[in-house]
C-alpha cells in the first residue's frame, strides 16, 4: 500500500541574479504577485492537495521567507488595535497554513542539491518537491494531479509537463519521450535537458513540480559519486538522477497538467505578465487596472 503524500520540498536558496538589484537583499521568492509573494501561491498549490509539512530549502538572504510564514504578534496587534480585522485574519492564516520547516542548503551546485538537502526531512515518504519562484494556477491544483495520478499509478517519479513544439522550448526545458500510457500521461523513456530544436521528437516539455519517492535520494548520492569520478564542472541536477532511476529499472511518468496556466515568475517578462494577469482579475482594484493599461500608448 503506498503512503500518503504529505510532504513538500520548496528549494529558494538561488541568488535570483535576472532581478538585480531587487533581489540583492530581497528573495526573488518574495515577489509580489500584486499583494502576496510568488512562494506563497507555491505552498497554497501544495495545501491545496492535502500537504501538511513544507520544508523550504534556504540560504542566507531568504530569512525573510521564514518570517513571512512566521506569526508576526506587533504588526497582528496594529492591526487589531486599528479595527482592521480583514488583514488581521490575512495575517494569521499565512502561519497556519502548514507546518514550516527549514534547512540550509549545503553542497555542490545544481537543482538536485536542495532536494538531497531534505533528505532527512523526507525519510521514507513520497513528497512533492515544487520551485519557489513559479507556479501553476489549475483546476485541479497542480499538486493534486501529480497526487491523484500517483495513487492511480504509482512510479518512482511523477515530472509535471506541458505540451509545447515552440523552438524557444527547446532551449528553455527538459524533454522527455516514451508511451503514453493513457492520455496526458507518458511512461517515460528518456529525458534530455534542454535539447534544442529539432533534436528530439516529443512535444513534453518538463515544468515545475515533482513526485517522488525516497529512491531518488540514492539516485542523487550516485549521480554525486558519477560527477566526483569525472572530475567535472558540471552540476548536480535532478535529470541526471532520474535517468539513473531509468537505467535501475524504475517507473517513471511524466504527467501533462491540465486546465492550467503556467507562472514562470523567475523570468523578468514571465513575471511582468504574471502581475498584470492577477492585477486585471483582483477584486480591490475595480476595473481601474483594466481601464488604465487600455489608455496606455503604445
Amino acid at each position: 500500500m503506498k503512503k500518503k503524500v504529505r510532504k513538500a520540498v520548496i528549494p529558494a536558496a538561488g541568488f535570483g541574479t535576472r532581478f538585480l538589484p531587487a533581489t540583492k537583499a530581497m528573495p526573488k521568492e518574495m515577489l509580489p504577485i500584486v499583494d502576496k509573494p510568488v512562494i506563497q501561491y507555491v505552498v497554497e498549490d501544495a495545501i491545496s492537495a492535502g500537504i501538511e509539512d513544507i520544508i523550504i530549502v534556504t540560504g542566507f538572504t531568504k530569512r525573510s521567507i521564514e518570517d513571512h510564514f512566521d506569526y508576526s504578534y506587533e504588526l497582528e496587534h496594529r492591526l487589531e488595535e486599528a479595527g482592521k480585522m480583514k488583514q488581521l485574519e490575512e495575517v494569521r492564516a499565512i502561519a497556519n497554513l502548514a507546518n514550516f520547516h527549514y534547512v540550509r542548503q549545503k553542497g555542490p551546485l545544481g537543482n538536485a542539491t536542495p532536494i538531497w538537502n531534505a533528505k532527512d526531512f523526507i525519510g521514507d515518504e513520497p513528497f512533492l518537491v515544487l520551485w519557489g519562484d513559479d507556479f501553476f494556477d489549475a483546476t485541479p491544483s497542480r499538486c493534486q494531479q501529480l497526487i491523484d495520478a500517483y495513487e492511480k499509478h504509482g512510479g518512482s517519479a511523477i515530472v509535471s509537463c506541458m505540451r509545447t513544439s515552440k523552438d524557444e522550448d527547446y532551449k528553455r526545458y527538459g524533454f522527455v519521450t516514451g508511451k503514453e500510457k493513457e492520455p496526458g500521461l507518458l511512461a517515460i523513456d528518456s529525458i534530455v535537458e534542454k535539447p534544442g530544436p529539432g533534436i528530439i521528437d516529443s512535444d513534453y516539455a518538463v515544468i515545475s513540480g515533482y513526485l517522488y519517492e525516497p529512491s531518488i535520494f540514492d539516485a542523487i548520492e550516485q549521480s554525486m559519486k558519477d560527477l566526483a569520478e569525472e572530475d567535472s564542472d558540471r552540476e548536480l541536477v535532478y535529470t541526471d538522477a532520474l535517468n539513473i532511476l531509468l537505467k535501475g529499472g524504475h517507473t517513471l511518468y511524466a504527467l501533462e497538467i491540465e486546465n492550467g496556466i503556467y507562472h514562470d515568475c523567475g523570468n523578468k517578462l514571465e513575471y511582468l505578465k504574471t502581475v498584470v494577469t492577477y492585477g486585471l482579475k483582483h477584486p480591490d482594484l475595480n476595473g481601474d487596472f483594466r481601464n488604465f493599461l487600455k489608455k496606455l500608448p503604445l
